[in-house]
């Protein structure tokens, strides 16, 4: 809800354009090399959220790079289904930061967690239409950033929030790479070198090949259809090498199979299997390809009358 006096009160004796305009700091993040802060911009009466490192990784030098690769990508894209990156800029002990819009919503990790309970509100609320409505806009916002060499290497229902009204917003383009940009020197976690959470890795990401491509970000969104077709991982194990080693190994169950109760059409199979081959060669060539196909289902399923 808008705060009249945030919009009506009357022009200061003096103004910051710089760090000082933020107040009422509330931390979002607990753990990692950065934080993550909902505060205040008293210029323009405002909720933002504020992203820099902590304190004791001010000075290392490829922490730094990452922060201010994070926000130069995301100020490259500017389109409805990701976030605006308002301004970078350094507080007043040196700390550089970006700051992003504060979006309202749920995490797509919170709805599938709803359809798994059985909530009848989510049930309700998310069907199948409505479902694939949003993995269209996530689709959409990867093949924006893919025209323009940009790799998100990160797609998971956590980076994903979903508003009251239906938009979508694909969020946290720290892992991104840019076509011809360097690998970082020194970061030997396989699961950094190429970025991406284990359950959602492409094999060329679990085997470090280098470089990948978009056929990387549609694997990990098969993975996301399948999850939000099934409310479970297709290639989950009981401990992460259990993880990469299904991924590189096993081929998933079907969703229809995986989830007979939710009564998933064979062609939405189809969709899946298809952008999670092993091969990217194999795979959807472009997130359009694979939205393109996710469509044409659900065009056809509305005149049919089964969604």
């Amino acid at each position: 809800m808008v705060n009249v006096a945030d919009v009506e009160s009357p022009p200061p004796e003096s103004i910051s354009n710089g760090y000082a305009k933020y107040t009422r700091f509330k931390e979002l993040t607990s753990g990692g090399k950065a934080v993550l802060y909902s505060c205040f911009d008293t210029n323009l009466g405002r909720e933002v959220v504020l992203k820099k490192l902590r304190p004791e990784f001010k000075n290392d030098k490829i922490e730094l790079r990452r922060l201010l690769r994070e926000a130069k990508i995301t100020a490259q894209l500017q389109h409805p289904a990701t976030p605006p990156l308002y301004e970078l800029g350094q507080d007043d002990h040196g700390n550089w930061y970006f700051a992003v819009k504060k979006i309202a919503g749920f995490t797509l990790f919170q709805i599938i967690v709803s359809l798994a309970k059985r909530e009848s509100a989510a049930e309700s609320h998310f069907t199948l239409a409505r479902l694939l409505s949003i993995f269209i806009q996530i689709g959409d916002a990867l093949q924006f950033a893919h025209l323009r060499g940009i790799i998100h290497r990160d797609i998971k229902p956590e980076n994903v929030i979903v508003g009251m009204f239906g938009e979508v917003n694909l969020i946290d383009w720290g892992a991104a790479k840019v076509w011809g940009m360097p690998y970082d020197d020194g970061d030997e976690d396989r699961a950094h070198i190429q970025g991406g959470t284990p359950l959602y890795m492409s094999p060329e990401q679990v085997l470090g090949h280098r470089p990948v491509d978009e056929r990387s970000d549609i694997f990990s969104m098969g993975i996301v259809l399948y999850e939000m077709l099934c409310q479970r991982e297709p290639f989950r194990g009981r401990a992460t090498r259990e993880t990469y080693d299904n991924i590189i190994n096993e081929e998933p169950i079907p969703p229809s199979i995986a989830a007979p109760h939710r009564l998933i059409p064979k062609e939405l199979d189809r969709i899946c299997l298809q952008a999670m081959q092993k091969n990217p060669a194999d795979r959807y060539q472009s997130m359009r390809a694979m939205v393109d196909a996710v469509e044409h289902f659900l065009e056809n399923a509305i005149a049919r009358g089964t969604t």
